[in-house]
């Protein structure tokens, strides 16, 4: 696959989550990495059930895409051992690197700004 393909992975995995349908890394994920994926966003999603991803940039390059988001969501549910505020967070930065291999996601590596995310949420960070 090409670089603008390897894109539109990314682009239908930010538009799942977006919608809540975890279905969707079954889609454009191999195996492993959606079953890991799915541990980590279903829970999310669970805390922040309006949780949203902004594409600010995404930059491919052979097998990887770099992606750049900003995210939003309230929570409703606990989140790292916090219960639920009610607050909302707005515009929190992430960087993932993703890696493609046969037309699927096969792993990422990300930063997040949680601390920000913390501060918003009015949690100690």
């Amino acid at each position: 696959m090409g670089a603008e393909q390897n894109k539109l992975l990314v682009r239908r995995l930010v538009e799942g989550i977006n919608n809540g349908s975890l279905d969707v890394l079954d889609e454009v994920a191999d195996g492993e990495f959606a079953r890991a994926a799915r541990l980590w966003i279903g829970p999310f999603r669970e805390s922040f059930p309006d949780f949203r991803m902004e594409i600010i940039a995404l930059v491919a390059e052979e097998e990887k895409v770099a992606a750049h988001f900003r995210c939003s969501g309230t929570q409703l549910g606990e989140w790292l051992g916090h219960p639920p505020s009610g607050r909302r967070f707005c515009d929190v930065d992430e960087i993932y690197l993703y890696r493609v291999r046969s037309g699927k996601l096969t792993s990422a590596t990300g930063v997040e700004d949680n601390l920000a995310r913390m501060h918003q949420l009015g949690l100690p960070a």
